[in-house]
């Protein structure tokens, strides 16, 4: 994980991992794309997955376990450094509504398909200098300190529902990356010249590691899956409740969310509307399960300036 001068490069990891740190979650209280994506360039947190992974392929125990140690340790100094700032904020509502935070607390299929992806992409360039200009990039598509300093924003502000959202988010960029890495590595030789020299013990060891992160990625995956499903099934509802509402003149639907078991739908239109039942068997018909259903009514219309 880290080579020639040890102490140097441990310094240099943490003091970079602290300032990414900082610079995430000021863009993520701040709103700030730019911000945030500023700190995934300077985030050192790849190196020491890279490690997992390597030492997955080559058998080497110490390395995994000195390298996860790394990875654990950096992502609770990231979220207590969230958690500590966000006390700072004087509306903490704000912050939690933000673009930043939104975007990172419910990670669907599509999240985890790009982290696949941007993992193989930077195990490649890891194991091949001829292509290493495109890390950048890479840091910036994998996102790991960014969903980090959203877990801590949240429980900094009370919200451990969302926080648990981003800390998957997080968990499937990192199995993700220990997973391609360890599959590069492999096709890139490093397992078979390990195998020749130290017979196959190590080889039995990697199988066993890559049936812990097949587990581990199906229960990262399951939330994801609901996430996605959830998507799918507010866009359905949305779509329902619009023709629920055909028939009421300048009445329309503003948005859909999930609350646990609760499909929540708000209307924006005259004061009277159709039977909620109508709507409700539409909704029964769409999810399987039968979810309650909440119609937030605003009574009024939007206005534009001419």
């Amino acid at each position: 994980m880290f080579t020639g001068d040890h102490a140097a490069k441990r310094s240099a990891f943490w003091v970079m991992l602290t300032l990414s740190a900082l610079i995430a979650v000021s863009g993520v209280v701040a709103d700030s794309t730019a911000t945030v994506i500023g700190a995934m360039i300077v985030a050192p947190l790849s190196t020491p997955i890279l490690g997992v992974g390597l030492g997955i392929t080559t058998g080497r125990a110490s390395l995994i376990g000195r390298s996860l140690l790394v990875v654990v340790l950096g992502a609770v100094l990231v979220v207590a450094l969230g958690a500590g700032i966000v006390q700072l904020v004087p509306n903490t509502t704000d912050v939690l509504t933000n673009s930043q935070v939104l975007g990172r607390t419910s990670p669907t299929l599509m999240d985890l398909t790009a982290a696949l992806a941007t993992g193989l992409v930077g195990a490649i360039a890891a194991a091949r200098r001829d292509v290493g200009d495109v890390l950048p990039g890479v840091a910036i598509a994998i996102s790991l300190v960014p969903p980090l300093a959203v877990v801590g924003v949240c429980l900094g502000s009370g919200a451990p529902a969302l926080a648990a959202g981003a800390a998957v988010l997080f968990a499937s960029n990192v199995l993700a990356m220990i997973i391609t890495a360890s599959v590069v590595f492999v096709a890139a030789g490093y397992a078979a010249e390990v195998e020749t020299t130290a017979g196959n013990n190590r080889g039995r060891g990697r199988g066993r590691a890559y049936t812990v992160l097949a587990a581990a990625l199906v229960a990262v995956a399951i939330p994801m899956v609901v996430n996605s499903l959830a998507s799918l099934w507010a866009g359905q509802i949305a779509t329902a409740a619009q023709q629920w509402l055909e028939d009421v003149p300048g009445a329309q639907v503003t948005d859909v969310s999930w609350q646990g078991h609760t499909a929540t739908v708000a209307v924006l239109g005259p004061e009277e509307l159709p039977p909620i039942s109508a709507l409700e068997e539409s909704v029964d018909a769409l999810v399987p399960w039968h979810p309650r259903l909440s119609v937030v009514h605003t009574v009024g219309s939007r206005m534009t300036a001419e």
